[in-house]
């Protein structure tokens, strides 16, 4: 009898536990699209929505009711303590790696609900998804008639969707210049910054950073999404 006593205790503190888990997870909150990441802020109005791009980026266009504090800033962490960690968070960025990064620090800080946005403002414009610029106006940027014409060329165009604050932007730079440099009798560099180019972005389903294409007659034969080296660049180029 004993026995059985002590092995359905097992099996009931199994369970608890198992609860309890699920219930940690649950609190924690998710990485959701941009149409969950929009729905859920709907059945959330109390929560703070928070951007964490720097100020250029926000005002070249954000969601509605968000709140400013750049990631990469001094004063991000002495920010985000003035929240109140029991109520909701919504975290974006441009294209997810800074908001998770966030989302991460912030859930190992307390806070009991943080939604990540998956593929940030990128996808949100990809997905139609409204934005506001505030009291200043939004940059166009180039459209796609400009970007057509910067491949028409008789030589290979090689174009480079970058970021400042994108490490593997930040890294393959060098060598890019390197190759515009080396390769300058058959190849042209063309850098589009992402933040100062959203519609281009949208309009050419550019959805994530560091992008690489390659136009040769004006058509595009090669497009490579995330870092790559010098020498695997080369070989498509040759």
């Amino acid at each position: 009898m004993m026995k059985y006593f002590f092995s359905l205790a097992i099996i009931i503190a199994f369970i608890a536990g198992g609860c309890n888990n699920n219930v940690t997870h649950s609190n924690e909150g998710a990485d959701l699209s941009p149409q969950l990441f929009s729905e859920k802020i709907k059945e959330m109005p109390e929560a703070s929505i928070i951007d964490v791009r720097t100020p250029e980026e926000f005002e070249s266009g954000h969601l509605q009711n968000a709140l400013n504090i750049d990631w990469n800033g001094n004063n991000f962490e002495t920010e985000i303590s003035k929240l109140d960690k029991s109520k909701p968070v919504f975290v974006y960025c441009l294209s997810g790696s800074r908001s998770a990064s966030a989302a991460k620090m912030m859930r190992s800080q307390g806070f009991k609900t943080v939604y990540q946005m998956d593929g940030g403002i990128i996808k949100w414009n990809g997905a139609n998804l409204p934005v506001t610029t505030g009291s200043k106006p939004q940059v166009a940027g180039m459209t796609v008639e400009e970007f057509k014409q910067l491949t028409l060329s008789d030589k290979m165009v090689l174009i480079d969707f970058y970021a400042d604050w994108c490490a593997p932007c930040k890294k393959m730079e060098p060598f890019l210049n390197e190759i515009s440099q080396e390769m300058a009798d058959k190849v042209v560099l063309v850098r589009i910054n992402t933040d100062k180019n959203l519609e281009l972005c949208k309009e050419l389903k550019i959805d994530a950073i560091p992008v690489l294409q390659i136009y040769k007659n004006n058509a595009l034969t090669w497009s490579n999404k995330g870092f790559i080296s010098k020498e695997d660049l080369v070989k498509q180029l040759m």
